[in-house]
């Protein structure tokens, strides 16, 4: 992955995505440009050639016997020298003899082919000569009078001078049209850039002008299409980032407002006891301060686990873990409360039930459960804590002989620092945070929580009085205590 260094500007990085290939093409298209231009300048400059190699071939002619050429001295003149070369030629008689011209002008090799282009017997092929490159023409041409008849071979060469001027000044031509193009292509891109990134350059300025408070969504339809990912993707964040500060202000709120009064208590109790004499009156006041501190710390406790699981839990590592071992484990923790209260605590669990989660949270989420079912059940009641696998889904039940929470207030419980009207009488020094701490660990590992009555115990008590009758229309064996029942997705 590219660094923010190496990234760089998103033109900038477009224009060289598109212009080196295309200056690459341009390089392959000029050669082959050159290439053509070479060969166009062959067949154009071949067709001279061969003009001035028929011209010659005109004055050859056999007299006494002998191949001669009567070439003017004019003629030779514009043979040796031209306006774009200079011109070379050779005449071979029949007999393979030197006829005229210049005798080292080099020969027709043997492999060259005839050029099927012309009409004539002509052969065309390059050379060094004088140390020039040059381009000969070989043409065979017949003679013949009375008393004999054979082929001679007239030879013209010339330079390349004016081929390769011509080629080049394609090449020039073509190229300066082609730097013309990729340089109005770059130049018309980069004003199309301007226009295209122009809703993306109004995004960063409308993030820019956004208050520190405003986490409102931004509306995906103003960019393109391929953007509004992104788009949706900071939308997701700042809700994420929304429901964290949420949590932080609801911490901060439920702090200030529930501290505030253990707080002023301790200072009252603490103002007491400096202005008391009476060591016995002092040591109530003492023990009462402890108190009070005892349940300033439990409530403190209480809001930093609500904090956690409300925003700062989500970051910490999932870890594989059995839920039938960890339930096992807080059964043995407060074993000892309800045995002080003669409460019948039984755990009904599956041999193995993995999972993947947070233990510290739902070790804390066990707890409290268990906690509140010792607290409100009474004396020589029962409790069943349940931990089974049921559909790939991981179950947990507590079901408890207490007085339960009527049906219109299941929902309310979960809020924080709401009590049942129950709750409040058989525990007043409760919180109301213990089932809002186990609703926020539930959903954060993707579960659900539904409260209920005890169903296994109102079966027991319906078996026992199965004799009894209701009485004005009233069932006297309705079900009674408690039952939570949590349903978490199966992670193995």
């Amino acid at each position: 992955m590219s660094s923010p260094e190496r990234l760089g500007s998103l033109r900038g990085q477009f224009l060289r995505w598109l212009l080196i290939p295309l200056v690459l093409l341009v390089a392959l298209n000029a050669f082959s440009v050159y290439r053509n231009a070479l060969d166009a300048a062959d067949l154009a400059y071949d067709r001279s050639l061969l003009s001035s190699a028929r011209a010659l071939a005109e004055r050859v002619e056999i007299v006494d016997g002998k191949v001669v050429a009567n070439v003017p001295y004019v003629a030779l003149d514009s043979f040796e020298t031209d306006t774009l070369g200079r011109l070379y030629y050779k005449v071979t008689g029949v007999n393979g003899e030197f006829v005229s011209g210049y005798e080292d002008l080099p020969d027709l090799p043997k492999n060259v082919p005839r050029s099927e282009i012309y009409p004539a017997l002509v052969h065309f092929f390059h050379a060094d000569y004088q140390d020039q490159a040059v381009r000969i023409a070989a043409l065979h041409q017949p003679v013949y009078d009375d008393q004999m008849r054979g082929i001679a071979l007239i030879e013209v060469g010339e330079t390349l001078d004016a081929r390769r001027g011509l080629s080049r000044k394609i090449l020039i031509d073509t190229l300066l049209r082609q730097a013309t193009l990729v340089l109005a292509v770059a130049l018309m891109v980069w004003v199309a850039l301007r226009f295209v990134l122009a809703p993306i350059m109004q995004l960063r300025a409308d993030v820019e002008a956004r208050e520190p408070t405003d986490l409102s969504d931004f509306d995906p339809s103003v960019v393109h299409k391929e953007i509004r990912p992104l788009v949706n993707a900071m939308n997701g964040y700042m809700a994420r980032l929304q429901t964290l500060i949420n949590g932080q202000k609801r911490f901060i709120a439920d702090a200030s407002h529930q501290l505030r009064t253990p707080l002023t208590v301790l200072k009252t109790q603490a103002e007491l006891a400096l202005r008391e004499n009476d060591p016995v009156a002092m040591r109530q006041i003492v023990q009462s301060i402890a108190q009070t501190t005892d349940a300033t710390v439990h409530l403190a406790n209480r809001l930093l686990t609500l904090a956690r699981t409300g925003h700062g839990a989500a970051a910490a590592e999932l870890e594989d873990l059995s839920l039938n071992q960890l339930a096992r484990q807080v059964c043995l923790e407060l074993a000892m409360p309800a045995v002080r209260k003669q409460i019948d605590l039984a755990l009904e669990a599956d041999d193995d039930v993995p999972f993947r989660g947070q233990a510290l949270l739902l070790h804390e989420m066990l707890s409290n459960l268990l906690d509140n079912a010792i607290r409100y059940t009474p004396e020589q009641g029962r409790i069943v804590l349940r931990v089974y696998l049921q559909d790939e889904q991981a179950m947990i039940e507590i079901e408890d002989s207490g007085p339960g929470i009527p049906a219109s207030e299941r929902e309310k419980v979960f809020e924080p620092f709401y009590r049942a009207a129950s709750s409040s009488v058989l525990n007043p020094g409760g919180t109301g945070l213990g089932l809002c701490i186990v609703h926020d660990i539930v959903v954060l590992h993707g579960g659900d929580i539904v409260l209920g009555d005890a169903r296994k115990f109102a079966d027991a008590d319906n078996q026992a009085g199965a004799d009894e009758t209701s009485v004005a229309g009233e069932d006297k064996t309705s079900p009674g205590g408690l039952r939570v029942h949590i349903r978490f997705p199966r992670h193995v």
